[in-house]
């Protein structure tokens, strides 16, 4: 048997140590998730650099990033794990669990889809929310994830147009004419501050015309974030128009939007090696959507 040597010393706990790292980018948030002391969990990742011969991650007192060598091995290792969690749990499972991931909100078409879709195949839909891109796909965190807006360019995955949704301006109450309205048009929005959820939001500056586009008032990370900033009237706000259904909020006003490109909603899955059953969701749902 060949010598693998500091290799020997990796074990699944050095794994699952450094994939909770890399998908919570907070090692005060990965421990929690995993139930073990901070300290313990840095001493872990540590010990996988050294086996390795190389950062994984960069860290600073106020955050974490992954290197290019994290960001593969995080990409490599996600759906081997994935696999490995579910082969495991075959021996004593029943019936087989599909994980759905999303990010702030599940288009309303997938409540009918998966319930035809576990009555097809019998699998049990376990729904994942990841305030990511792709919403804990890459990250191993789930099997196939529901994507609004475009699939990040060089990601590997592979996707499907679900449905698309129409958009909606969101503005703060009271916050002067535009508040007022009932009907804004598109091109009107370029005069006004927006307000833009970087990470899974799918409005930014540049969807307007480059000499007509507007300006960039504050950014946020995560969708509740978003929606306090523009309840707090820092600058206006877009979404898919299902947000104005499910988030009432006594500080917003929700207008309908005319002119505006649509979200194109994508179900995802792993380009390499993605769960069998990820991909009959994947062919079922998205040709449901289509024939409707």
């Amino acid at each position: 048997m060949d010598d693998l040597g500091p290799l020997d010393t990796v074990e699944l706990r050095h794994l699952r140590g450094f994939l909770a790292v890399a998908d919570e980018l907070s090692f005060t948030h990965a421990a929690a998730a995993l139930g073990i002391g901070q300290p313990a969990l840095t001493r872990t990742v540590r010990a996988l650099e050294e086996a390795v011969g190389t950062r994984l991650l960069d860290r600073t007192t106020r955050h974490v990033e992954l290197t290019d060598a994290g960001r593969r091995l995080r990409d490599e290792l996600a759906p081997l794990l994935a696999r490995l969690d579910a082969t495991l749990r075959a021996p004593g499972a029943g019936r087989p669990v599909l994980r759905l991931g999303f990010t702030s909100m599940l288009p309303e078409a997938c409540g009918p889809l998966t319930a035809a879709f576990k009555a097809s195949s019998g699998a049990v839909v376990r729904l994942v929310r990841r305030d990511e891109p792709l919403a804990g796909l890459t990250s191993g965190a789930c099997d196939v994830a529901v994507v609004r807006g475009d699939l990040p360019p060089g990601a590997e995955v592979r996707g499907r147009v679900l449905l698309r949704e129409p958009r909606v301006a969101v503005v703060a109450r009271g916050s002067g004419a535009l508040a007022g309205r009932r009907v804004v048009d598109w091109a009107e929005l370029a005069a006004h501050p927006l307000v833009v959820n970087t990470i899974t939001g799918t409005t930014r500056p540049d969807l307007w015309p480059a000499d007509r586009r507007p300006r960039l008032a504050c950014t946020a990370d995560n969708f509740d974030e978003w929606l306090e900033a523009v309840a707090a009237d820092h600058g206006v706000g877009v979404a898919p128009e299902p947000v104005a259904r499910r988030y009432a909020h006594p500080g917003l006003r929700y207008l309908r939007l005319k002119n505006a490109p649509p979200v194109t909603v994508h179900l995802a899955v792993p380009a390499r090696d993605p769960h069998p059953l990820a991909e009959r969701y994947l062919r079922e749902c998205a040709g449901q959507a289509a024939s409707v």
